[in-house]
């Protein structure tokens, strides 16, 4: 029985030191990290966001901007892919037709970017 006692003894010790090399001594800093590196669900929701503030703003140029945060692809076909993302993760269809008005104001200030998203 002694020899379980100092194997979980053990055990327990070697999770704790790891956790507080991990946490306290040595954790990860995340530096100049930029908007193009998140995941589909999350550029989803930032093009949704953007959305919202054009249908409130009205400026064009302004979205422009923010868009340009996520990447160096076309705004046409960043917004074609979160509006397909949408449809797919079962989004409202009020936030879906946001997106779709601020796809429809793109193509008007890009006409010849972006091809349709399948």
């Amino acid at each position: 029985m002694s020899r379980w006692i100092r194997f979980l003894v053990a055990i327990a010790v070697g999770i704790a030191l790891s956790l507080v090399y991990g946490w306290l001594i040595n954790p990860v800093e995340y530096v100049d990290t930029s908007p193009d590196t998140l995941r589909i669900d999350y550029k989803t929701d930032y093009v949704l966001m953007v959305a919202e503030a054009f249908s409130k703003e009205g400026d064009l140029a302004l979205v422009a901007y923010r868009l340009a945060l996520l990447g160096d692809t076309s705004l046409v076909g960043l917004t074609q892919q979160a509006i397909h993302f949408a449809q797919k993760a079962g989004y409202n269809q009020n936030d879906i037709d946001l997106m779709q008005n601020l796809l429809n104001a793109l193509r008007i200030l890009y006409p010849n970017e972006g091809t349709p998203y399948p």
